[in-house]
Protein backbone atom coordinates (compact mmCIF):
# COMPACT_ATOMS: atom_id res chain seq x y z
CA UNK A 1 0.00 0.00 0.00
CA UNK A 2 1.49 3.22 -1.07
CA UNK A 3 0.97 6.33 1.32
CA UNK A 4 1.22 9.88 -0.01
CA UNK A 5 3.14 12.44 2.87
CA UNK A 6 3.01 16.23 2.65
CA UNK A 7 5.37 17.88 4.96
CA UNK A 8 4.49 21.77 4.89
CA UNK A 9 7.07 23.56 6.11
CA UNK A 10 6.43 27.53 7.93
CA UNK A 11 9.31 30.03 7.47
CA UNK A 12 8.92 33.23 9.44
CA UNK A 13 11.09 36.28 7.79
CA UNK A 14 11.63 39.62 9.39
CA UNK A 15 10.39 42.42 6.80
CA UNK A 16 13.21 45.12 5.43
CA UNK A 17 13.59 47.39 2.49
CA UNK A 18 13.19 46.27 -0.71
CA UNK A 19 10.30 43.70 0.55
CA UNK A 20 7.12 43.89 -1.56
CA UNK A 21 3.54 45.08 -0.47
CA UNK A 22 0.16 45.36 -1.38
CA UNK A 23 -3.03 46.78 -1.02
CA UNK A 24 -6.55 45.41 -2.59
CA UNK A 25 -6.68 47.59 -5.70
CA UNK A 26 -3.57 46.63 -7.26
CA UNK A 27 -1.77 49.67 -5.33
CA UNK A 28 1.48 47.52 -4.93
CA UNK A 29 5.26 48.80 -3.88
CA UNK A 30 8.50 48.14 -2.45
CA UNK A 31 9.41 49.03 0.84
CA UNK A 32 11.91 52.06 0.64
CA UNK A 33 12.88 52.94 4.50
CA UNK A 34 12.30 51.41 7.47
CA UNK A 35 12.10 53.55 10.37
CA UNK A 36 11.72 53.29 14.58
CA UNK A 37 8.16 54.39 15.48
CA UNK A 38 9.65 57.31 17.39
CA UNK A 39 10.79 58.26 13.97
CA UNK A 40 7.42 58.21 11.64
CA UNK A 41 4.80 60.77 11.82
CA UNK A 42 2.20 60.88 14.34
CA UNK A 43 -1.27 62.66 14.97
CA UNK A 44 -2.54 64.96 17.37
CA UNK A 45 -2.85 62.45 19.76
CA UNK A 46 0.70 61.08 19.45
CA UNK A 47 -0.66 57.95 17.70
CA UNK A 48 1.84 56.86 15.13
CA UNK A 49 1.29 55.88 11.75
CA UNK A 50 2.18 52.02 10.33
CA UNK A 51 3.10 53.37 6.85
CA UNK A 52 3.52 56.43 4.86
CA UNK A 53 2.33 55.18 1.16
CA UNK A 54 3.54 58.23 -1.81
CA UNK A 55 0.11 60.27 -3.30
CA UNK A 56 1.93 60.03 -6.96
CA UNK A 57 0.16 55.78 -6.60
CA UNK A 58 -3.46 56.92 -7.23
CA UNK A 59 -3.46 59.41 -9.92
CA UNK A 60 -1.51 56.99 -12.14
CA UNK A 61 -3.39 53.75 -11.35
CA UNK A 62 -6.68 55.78 -10.60
CA UNK A 63 -7.90 53.33 -7.95
CA UNK A 64 -9.42 55.86 -5.66
CA UNK A 65 -11.14 52.67 -4.26
CA UNK A 66 -7.82 52.48 -1.64
CA UNK A 67 -9.06 55.62 -0.52
CA UNK A 68 -12.54 55.24 0.15
CA UNK A 69 -11.49 52.37 1.85
CA UNK A 70 -9.16 54.12 4.22
CA UNK A 71 -11.89 56.34 5.53
CA UNK A 72 -14.13 53.74 5.59
CA UNK A 73 -11.75 51.97 8.29
CA UNK A 74 -11.57 55.33 10.14
CA UNK A 75 -14.54 55.61 10.24
CA UNK A 76 -14.85 51.54 11.81
CA UNK A 77 -12.36 52.45 14.12
CA UNK A 78 -13.98 55.42 15.75
CA UNK A 79 -17.40 54.60 15.65
CA UNK A 80 -20.19 56.43 14.70
CA UNK A 81 -23.69 58.69 15.68
CA UNK A 82 -25.85 59.67 12.84
CA UNK A 83 -28.29 62.64 13.80
CA UNK A 84 -30.76 63.70 11.16
CA UNK A 85 -32.82 62.54 8.56
CA UNK A 86 -31.65 64.05 5.52
CA UNK A 87 -30.10 62.12 3.60
CA UNK A 88 -30.50 58.49 1.58
CA UNK A 89 -27.41 56.99 3.54
CA UNK A 90 -28.59 58.02 6.72
CA UNK A 91 -32.16 56.85 6.39
CA UNK A 92 -30.39 53.31 5.03
CA UNK A 93 -28.27 52.79 7.76
CA UNK A 94 -31.03 53.52 10.09
CA UNK A 95 -33.38 50.67 8.62
CA UNK A 96 -30.71 48.28 9.34
CA UNK A 97 -30.27 49.29 12.75
CA UNK A 98 -26.95 50.61 12.14
CA UNK A 99 -27.39 54.59 13.19
CA UNK A 100 -24.51 54.31 15.71
CA UNK A 101 -21.81 51.96 16.36
CA UNK A 102 -19.00 51.70 19.14
CA UNK A 103 -15.07 52.19 17.54
CA UNK A 104 -14.08 49.37 16.65
CA UNK A 105 -17.57 48.19 14.83
CA UNK A 106 -16.66 45.80 12.06
CA UNK A 107 -17.88 46.84 8.34
CA UNK A 108 -18.20 45.84 4.95
CA UNK A 109 -19.26 47.04 1.54
CA UNK A 110 -20.37 44.93 -1.65
CA UNK A 111 -18.16 45.68 -4.44
CA UNK A 112 -19.47 47.99 -7.13
CA UNK A 113 -22.37 48.15 -5.02
CA UNK A 114 -21.46 49.49 -1.93
CA UNK A 115 -21.28 53.16 -0.12
CA UNK A 116 -20.81 56.01 -2.44
CA UNK A 117 -18.51 58.73 -1.94
CA UNK A 118 -21.07 61.32 -0.36
CA UNK A 119 -21.76 58.35 2.12
CA UNK A 120 -18.18 57.91 3.47
CA UNK A 121 -18.07 61.74 3.54
CA UNK A 122 -21.22 61.68 5.74
CA UNK A 123 -20.15 59.06 7.54
CA UNK A 124 -16.57 60.60 8.81
CA UNK A 125 -18.55 64.10 10.13
CA UNK A 126 -20.77 61.73 12.05
CA UNK A 127 -17.75 59.34 13.94
CA UNK A 128 -17.22 60.27 17.40
CA UNK A 129 -14.88 62.28 19.42
CA UNK A 130 -12.64 61.33 21.10
CA UNK A 131 -11.99 62.40 24.96
CA UNK A 132 -10.82 65.82 24.38
CA UNK A 133 -14.90 66.27 22.21
CA UNK A 134 -12.17 66.14 18.99
CA UNK A 135 -12.24 64.84 15.62
CA UNK A 136 -8.96 64.37 14.73
CA UNK A 137 -10.09 63.89 10.96
CA UNK A 138 -11.57 66.08 9.26
CA UNK A 139 -14.92 65.51 6.51
CA UNK A 140 -11.95 66.20 3.49
CA UNK A 141 -10.57 62.24 5.52
CA UNK A 142 -7.09 64.25 6.27
CA UNK A 143 -5.58 64.74 9.42
CA UNK A 144 -2.82 67.41 10.88
CA UNK A 145 -0.06 65.29 11.15
CA UNK A 146 3.15 65.93 12.69
CA UNK A 147 7.17 65.19 11.64
CA UNK A 148 8.06 62.48 14.36
CA UNK A 149 12.20 63.54 13.93
CA UNK A 150 11.38 67.88 14.67
CA UNK A 151 7.90 67.10 16.05
CA UNK A 152 7.21 70.19 14.00
CA UNK A 153 3.57 70.24 11.73
CA UNK A 154 3.64 69.14 8.16
CA UNK A 155 2.18 72.07 5.76
CA UNK A 156 -0.61 70.35 4.59
CA UNK A 157 -3.20 67.56 6.10
CA UNK A 158 -2.87 64.56 4.73
CA UNK A 159 -5.18 61.61 4.71
CA UNK A 160 -5.30 59.09 7.50
CA UNK A 161 -7.06 55.70 7.44
CA UNK A 162 -7.05 51.89 8.15
CA UNK A 163 -6.63 49.40 5.01
CA UNK A 164 -5.34 46.27 4.86
CA UNK A 165 -2.00 45.56 4.01
CA UNK A 166 -0.64 42.37 2.14
CA UNK A 167 3.18 40.95 2.02
CA UNK A 168 3.31 39.58 -0.96
CA UNK A 169 5.92 36.51 -1.71
CA UNK A 170 8.32 38.87 -3.74
CA UNK A 171 11.45 38.83 -0.83
CA UNK A 172 14.40 41.10 -1.54
CA UNK A 173 16.71 38.44 -0.14
CA UNK A 174 15.01 35.73 -2.76
CA UNK A 175 15.69 38.21 -5.59
CA UNK A 176 19.05 39.90 -4.94
CA UNK A 177 21.78 38.63 -7.51
CA UNK A 178 25.44 39.75 -9.07
CA UNK A 179 27.13 38.05 -12.07
CA UNK A 180 30.57 38.47 -13.55
CA UNK A 181 30.67 36.60 -17.32
CA UNK A 182 27.87 34.76 -17.76
CA UNK A 183 25.66 32.95 -20.08
CA UNK A 184 24.78 34.87 -23.47
CA UNK A 185 21.80 34.22 -26.07
CA UNK A 186 22.81 32.40 -28.80
CA UNK A 187 20.91 34.78 -31.52
CA UNK A 188 21.02 37.99 -29.91
CA UNK A 189 24.30 37.73 -27.89
CA UNK A 190 23.03 39.28 -24.82
CA UNK A 191 23.55 37.79 -21.55
CA UNK A 192 20.18 35.72 -20.54
CA UNK A 193 17.63 36.88 -17.99
CA UNK A 194 16.89 35.48 -14.36
CA UNK A 195 18.85 34.65 -11.22
CA UNK A 196 18.20 30.84 -12.31
CA UNK A 197 20.16 31.15 -15.62
CA UNK A 198 22.77 33.35 -13.73
CA UNK A 199 21.82 35.99 -16.19
CA UNK A 200 22.55 40.04 -16.26
CA UNK A 201 20.28 42.56 -14.88
CA UNK A 202 18.00 44.36 -17.34
CA UNK A 203 18.82 47.76 -18.22
CA UNK A 204 15.50 48.90 -19.79
CA UNK A 205 13.96 51.68 -21.82
CA UNK A 206 13.38 54.12 -18.46
CA UNK A 207 16.88 52.93 -17.06
CA UNK A 208 17.97 54.88 -20.45
CA UNK A 209 16.16 57.68 -20.18
CA UNK A 210 17.69 58.36 -16.35
CA UNK A 211 20.73 58.35 -18.10
CA UNK A 212 20.32 60.42 -20.67
CA UNK A 213 18.80 62.74 -18.18
CA UNK A 214 22.21 62.88 -16.32
CA UNK A 215 24.37 63.10 -19.23
CA UNK A 216 26.26 60.08 -18.76
CA UNK A 217 26.92 59.08 -22.37
CA UNK A 218 29.87 57.03 -21.34
CA UNK A 219 28.16 54.95 -19.04
CA UNK A 220 25.17 54.46 -21.04
CA UNK A 221 27.58 53.06 -24.49
CA UNK A 222 28.97 50.72 -22.02
CA UNK A 223 26.20 49.37 -20.68
CA UNK A 224 24.63 48.96 -24.52
CA UNK A 225 27.64 47.72 -25.85
CA UNK A 226 30.80 46.04 -23.94
CA UNK A 227 28.58 44.94 -21.11
CA UNK A 228 25.66 43.23 -23.68
CA UNK A 229 26.28 42.24 -27.05
CA UNK A 230 29.30 43.84 -28.67
CA UNK A 231 31.14 40.42 -28.89
CA UNK A 232 34.54 41.24 -30.13
CA UNK A 233 34.54 44.46 -28.12
CA UNK A 234 33.66 43.20 -24.74
CA UNK A 235 36.89 40.17 -25.10
CA UNK A 236 39.29 43.04 -26.31
CA UNK A 237 38.59 45.08 -23.15
CA UNK A 238 38.89 41.79 -20.91
CA UNK A 239 42.18 41.52 -23.03
CA UNK A 240 43.01 45.51 -22.30
CA UNK A 241 42.29 45.02 -18.43
CA UNK A 242 44.61 41.88 -18.32
CA UNK A 243 47.19 44.14 -20.30
CA UNK A 244 47.18 46.91 -18.33
CA UNK A 245 46.24 49.01 -21.84
CA UNK A 246 43.88 51.55 -22.52
CA UNK A 247 40.45 50.31 -22.65
CA UNK A 248 39.05 50.20 -27.22
CA UNK A 249 36.37 51.86 -28.81
CA UNK A 250 33.46 50.17 -28.84
CA UNK A 251 32.05 48.22 -31.45
CA UNK A 252 28.54 47.56 -33.25
CA UNK A 253 25.95 45.76 -31.11
CA UNK A 254 25.54 42.16 -31.88
CA UNK A 255 21.55 43.32 -32.12
CA UNK A 256 21.79 45.72 -34.54
CA UNK A 257 23.10 43.06 -36.67
CA UNK A 258 20.58 40.76 -35.95
CA UNK A 259 18.29 43.64 -36.95
CA UNK A 260 19.84 44.43 -40.45
CA UNK A 261 19.74 40.59 -40.88
CA UNK A 262 16.04 40.33 -40.08
CA UNK A 263 15.23 43.40 -42.35
CA UNK A 264 17.31 42.00 -45.11
CA UNK A 265 15.21 38.38 -44.65
CA UNK A 266 12.05 40.72 -45.62
CA UNK A 267 13.66 41.94 -49.18
CA UNK A 268 15.18 45.20 -48.13
CA UNK A 269 18.13 46.22 -49.70
CA UNK A 270 20.06 47.44 -46.20
CA UNK A 271 23.35 49.35 -46.71
CA UNK A 272 25.55 50.72 -43.53
CA UNK A 273 27.42 53.67 -44.76
CA UNK A 274 30.29 55.54 -42.92
CA UNK A 275 30.49 59.31 -41.73
CA UNK A 276 32.21 59.76 -45.34
CA UNK A 277 29.12 57.69 -47.33
CA UNK A 278 31.28 54.62 -47.81
CA UNK A 279 29.84 51.18 -47.44
CA UNK A 280 30.82 49.13 -44.22
CA UNK A 281 30.45 45.23 -44.49
CA UNK A 282 29.18 43.63 -41.82
CA UNK A 283 31.20 40.56 -41.44
CA UNK A 284 31.41 37.95 -39.30
CA UNK A 285 33.92 38.60 -35.94
CA UNK A 286 33.13 35.08 -34.56
CA UNK A 287 37.01 34.31 -35.94
CA UNK A 288 38.41 37.47 -34.10
CA UNK A 289 36.49 37.09 -31.09
CA UNK A 290 37.98 33.48 -30.58
CA UNK A 291 41.27 34.15 -31.28
CA UNK A 292 41.34 37.17 -28.67
CA UNK A 293 39.73 34.60 -26.01
CA UNK A 294 42.14 31.60 -26.86
CA UNK A 295 45.01 34.01 -26.20
CA UNK A 296 43.61 35.26 -22.83
CA UNK A 297 42.89 31.50 -21.78
CA UNK A 298 39.25 32.37 -21.82
CA UNK A 299 37.01 29.73 -22.83
CA UNK A 300 33.84 30.87 -24.66
CA UNK A 301 31.79 27.44 -25.15
CA UNK A 302 28.93 27.31 -23.55
CA UNK A 303 27.43 24.45 -21.69
CA UNK A 304 24.67 22.19 -23.37
CA UNK A 305 21.40 23.69 -23.94
CA UNK A 306 22.36 26.93 -22.51
CA UNK A 307 20.88 29.87 -23.89
CA UNK A 308 19.70 27.63 -27.09
CA UNK A 309 16.28 27.79 -27.93
CA UNK A 310 13.80 25.47 -29.37
CA UNK A 311 12.54 25.13 -32.67
CA UNK A 312 9.27 26.80 -31.86
CA UNK A 313 10.73 29.27 -30.21
CA UNK A 314 12.44 30.22 -32.80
Amino acid sequence: MNELVRVYVAQKRKITDGDKLAGRHGNKGVISKVMPAEDMPFLEDGTPVDIVLNPLGVPGRMNIGQILESHLGWVASRGWQIEGDDADWKRQLREIGADKAEPWTRTATPVFDGAHQDDVTGLIESTLPNRDGERMVGPGGKARLFDGRTGEPYKDPISVGYTYILKLLHLVDDKIHARSTGPYSMITQQPLGGKAQFGGQRFGEMEVWALEAYGAAYALQELLTIKSDDVLGRVKVYEAIVKGENIPEPGIPESFKVLIKEMQSLCLNVEVLSSDGMSIEMRDTDEDVFRAAEELGIDLSRRPNEGAMSVDEV
